[in-house]
């Protein structure tokens, strides 16, 4: 009896023992299962921002390029001056340019309205052996003064005569300017020698 009990214990031990082989042949492959998954769970991770940013990147919008500034029109300031520049009043004796430094006042004021749409001629007389004077055409406002005249000296007399003076005289006139660039000698060499023209153009 204790043979047999003896191979019967033997055999149970074998089929235990190859249990246990089996066992542990099962659980390193779920143990490699479970790494695999575990090592699978950062791929995913790691692709899911790669995709993302690739969608932000497409969605982000193209560089602008900067804009462009409007050109600018040429500067109008010297057009501006010069239409601003105010016009002066020329005079000419027989012809010749003659450099006046007019008067500010009413009587100036209106000669030049006067002269704005035209080239007014005025023909002088000589008088005295100091002046040429001639008539207007039109009557300009007076503020006579007591004046004693040096050659170069313009004077408006009797409201409507335009006198020009290469000497000296005393009455009461109304100033309206005095030629600044010729010297007496020269302005009698203009006017002591018979009649003559003037014309002012505004």
């Amino acid at each position: 009896m204790k043979q047999p009990l003896c191979i019967l214990l033997f055999v149970i031990m074998i089929a235990v023992l190859a249990g246990c082989g089996k066992a542990n042949d099962t659980a390193p492959s779920e143990a490699t299962r479970d790494t695999v998954s575990v090592t699978e769970k950062p791929t995913v991770a790691t692709e899911a921002p790669t995709q993302a940013a690739t969608v932000a990147a497409t969605q982000v919008p193209a560089t602008q390029a900067p804009a462009t500034a409007a050109p600018q029109p040429d500067d109008p300031q010297p057009q501006v001056e010069e239409a601003q520049q105010e016009k002066v009043l020329e005079m000419k004796i027989a012809g010749t340019p003659v450099t006046v430094a007019w008067e500010d006042n009413e009587a100036v004021a209106a000669l030049k309205e006067y002269c704005r749409d035209q080239i007014l001629t005025i023909p002088l007389s000589m008088y005295g052996g100091f002046e040429q004077v001639g008539s207007i055409g039109t009557n300009l406002p007076q503020n006579d003064v007591q004046t004693t005249t040096q050659s170069g000296d313009i004077v408006l007399y009797s409201g409507n005569q335009f006198v020009v003076f290469y000497g000296s005289n005393s009455w009461a006139y109304t100033r309206l300017g005095h030629i600044t660039d010729k010297s007496q000698d020269e302005l009698t060499s203009l006017l002591s020698n018979g009649d003559v023209s003037i014309t002012l153009e505004y």
